[in-house]
């Protein structure tokens, strides 16, 4: 079974003694006479730090309490079933309450009830999805290894075995797209960041729901720069709305309809000045049937920009920049770390290519409007 990368469990940094706002209750059903302890830590940086470790009662209760102002994913161990945990999103003042038990068959923590916020009761489902195909698999597998000569049978199990994996994907990557409200979903999508480009509509549908709402949560951002990274052929491409030398706002989505070249430049990115007579040729040859340029400048003066425009001629009026040079938020919602850049847009602003330049560009646009 696929555990949750170990990098991405990150906690919650307060101390049990101050603790004021937030608390994690629950109960872990405990063998006669068993006694545990519950590690409770969080993510400084890179680091996993432990934050507490508290014994559980007789009847297996336990409490953490923690006064937070942001939401903050904690990692909850217990020291008898190391290789066993689990995750849960605190947001402020929410009280979350758990009913837990070690489930040995298949070396999983199961979250029997889980209340108190929407993200407990997701991060529920999600481990009942897991937990549905270990059991599936762990009776494949039980079968397989009491079979000696029946090779065909064999065969049958390893195929239904393969075949589990989609199947369970398909359920998690549904889960999350109907919950992507969640903040959680931005963690729990990290299950496919091995093949991010299978499930990229999943991880913008949550950067969507969250992006905005969430600003500087880690989760979040790691979801963005999967998107960016991701922003190839058929992506829709992401809005850009920035302002022209005149102070006008221009955006990228105003120009549906056209196939559209975003032209990621600068005024001292040498190689963008030796590239713009190619560009100005190929606006001028398919303008009239459709073709714009979007140009977004990573410049951080503006009398440098404008004196470029007029220098090498570009005469279409899509120029944009923030002045911000490489932290241009233009630049940064296409994940851009080098110019010249292009991404090549089609009319209904779905990304054609990126980084098409000189004979690749012309012979991609004489491919779509023609000589």
């Amino acid at each position: 079974m696929k555990k949750i990368i170990p990098l991405l469990s990150l906690l919650l940094a307060t101390s049990f003694a101050y603790a004021q706002n937030s608390s994690i209750s629950g109960q872990l059903t405990l063998a006669k006479g068993e006694q545990c302890r519950l590690i409770v830590s969080h993510a400084d940086g890179n680091k996993l730090v432990s934050d507490d470790t508290i014994l559980l009662d007789k009847t297996g209760r336990f409490r953490f309490l923690s006064k937070i102002t942001k939401p903050t994913l904690y990692l909850l161990k217990f020291d008898s079933h190391q290789n066993s945990f689990t995750h849960v999103m605190l947001e402020p003042n929410n009280k979350i309450e758990l009913e837990l038990r070690f489930d040995t068959a298949i070396e999983i923590i199961d979250i029997t009830k889980a209340k108190g916020s929407a993200n407990v009761e997701l991060y529920k489902q999600f481990n009942d999805i897991l937990k549905e195909y270990a059991y599936k698999n762990n009776a494949l597998s039980v079968e397989f290894n009491s079979l000696s000569t029946n090779e065909a049978r064999k065969q049958e199990l390893v195929t239904l075995a393969n075949a589990m994996l989609p199947e369970r994907n398909s359920k998690i990557a549904s889960l999350l797209k109907n919950n992507s409200n969640n903040l959680i979903s931005a963690f729990l999508v990290t299950y496919f960041d091995e093949s991010p480009a299978d499930y990229i509509e999943i991880y913008e549908t949550i950067l969507s729901n969250l992006k905005g709402k969430y600003d500087g949560n880690e989760f979040v951002q790691h979801v963005e720069s999967v998107v960016k990274k991701n922003l190839g052929p058929g992506r829709i491409a992401p809005e850009i709305a920035m302002k022209d030398p005149e102070g006008n706002i221009r955006k990228l989505s105003d120009l549906r309809g056209k196939i559209v070249m975003i032209d990621f430049w600068a005024s001292w990115c040498r190689p963008c000045r030796m590239e713009n007579p190619n560009v100005v040729k190929l606006y001028h040859k398919y303008h009239d049937k459709g073709f714009e340029i979007y140009s977004v400048s990573l410049d951080k003066n503006r009398a440098d920009w404008v004196r470029a425009i007029e220098q090498d001629g570009l005469v279409w009026p899509n120029h944009v920049s923030d002045l911000n040079g490489w932290t241009s938020s233009g630049g940064a919602t296409y994940g851009i770390m080098s110019v010249p850049s292009t991404v090549l847009v089609d009319r209904d602003g779905k990304i054609i290519a990126r980084n098409l330049r000189g004979y690749d560009l012309a012979n991609k646009l004489k491919e779509i409007f023609g000589e």
